[in-house]
């Protein structure tokens, strides 16, 4: 197996519409950002691939127009997953293992305010008997809180705390879109929206696209002086019929970390859009209470649909590029309440 870094990250989101820019007016900053932390050029990306979807955009092969931003002359070695950018990371993972290239570009655009999300992200389910109903994505993670609590899995202020601390953590983060932790009880005072949820339990309404930079052995030490090495990558997915499916668990998560350490984690990041799915993550994990979890504010602080797992990834890398840890995860789900999910570790050395 070949060693490969993260050597790059840069990202993008907002939460204010008017006049939102098109995937490529986002793209091209964010390209840019990321050739002057490696010192690399167009030229020196040997592989490009992208997260992001049709259905969310409304129009067929909407990524084609994406490549605009890379500049299509002259032609490049590219590809695409329809689904959260992560897969695309993994996908360009493998690329580079195979030894046909030695870097890759990885990057993701979701533009939610083009259409309605929670109903767009039916198309996701099972086409024969959960579609049909229109079930949106709030009220199926509303569902799948109030099993927990029923369960004594977890409980309201639980996921107050886990809003808390992520908003305050929030702060410190110039693209976060929603920042600023009140109270736990200042939380729990506030209106139910999908009950057992609260608006602050749903990660909000974002656009954005954000990009990752892989490297292989001295390509990646050229181009960063601290590389995040990757030291594990999987995926896994359970059930696409939400009936057959235990929601106060996510299976997949515990399958995907198999034979991955997490004994040594100092930081992660985790792709949870709502409160208490962070709860599930953390308990399939078996991270150890001491681990920091989501330094970045996480997704309820800003979850570019399509972009938001992949954001994870880079941000856990960043604790690694700063030397204020030396072992990170990052995580990505998608999906309907964790059904697919992705762990990726990364340490200081390979």
């Amino acid at each position: 197996m070949r060693d490969v870094a993260v050597v790059g990250f840069a990202q993008r989101q907002m939460s204010e519409f008017d006049g939102s820019p098109t995937c490529v007016e986002l793209l091209v900053p964010i390209f840019a950002e990321c050739y002057e932390q490696t010192g690399f050029t167009r030229q020196d990306i040997g592989f490009w691939c992208s997260g992001s979807s049709d259905y969310l955009a409304g129009r067929s092969f909407s990524f084609v127009s994406a490549v605009d931003a890379i500049g299509a002359i002259p032609p490049v070695n590219e590809s695409h997953v329809e689904m959260d950018a992560a897969w695309a990371l993994y996908e360009a993972w493998l690329k580079i293992q195979t030894g046909e290239v030695d870097t890759a570009l990885v990057y993701g655009f979701g533009k939610s305010s083009a259409g309605v999300l929670r109903r767009t992200l039916a198309m996701q389910l099972d086409p024969y008997t959960m579609t049909p109903l229109w079930p949106d994505t709030v009220s199926l993670a509303g569902l799948q809180a109030r099993v927990g609590i029923d369960a004594g899995r977890w409980d309201e202020r639980a996921m107050a705390e886990v809003v808390n601390r992520s908003l305050t953590d929030a702060e410190k983060n110039e693209h976060a879109v929603r920042q600023g932790g009140s109270s736990v009880e200042e939380l729990l005072a506030r209106p139910l929206y999908a009950d057992p949820l609260r608006k602050h339990d749903c990660a909000p309404v974002t656009d954005g696209a954000a990009a990752v930079v892989l490297a292989a052995g001295d390509r990646a030490r050229d181009a960063a002086d601290r590389p995040a090495w990757i030291t594990g990558i999987a995926h896994s997915v359970d059930a696409i019929s939400i009936g057959t499916r235990d929601l106060t668990r996510a299976p997949s998560v515990q399958r995907a970390a198999a034979g991955l350490d997490l004994g040594d984690v100092e930081v992660a990041e985790l792709h949870a859009p709502f409160s208490h799915q962070e709860l599930v993550l953390r308990s399939e994990l078996g991270l150890r209470d001491d681990v920091r979890v989501n330094p970045s504010g996480g997704p309820l602080s800003g979850n570019p649909m399509f972009t938001g797992g992949l954001v994870r990834i880079g941000e856990a890398a960043r604790r690694v590029w700063d030397g204020s840890a030396s072992r990170v995860v990052g995580h990505a789900t998608s999906g309907p309440a964790l059904q697919q999910n992705l762990v990726c570790t990364m340490g200081a050395s390979a």
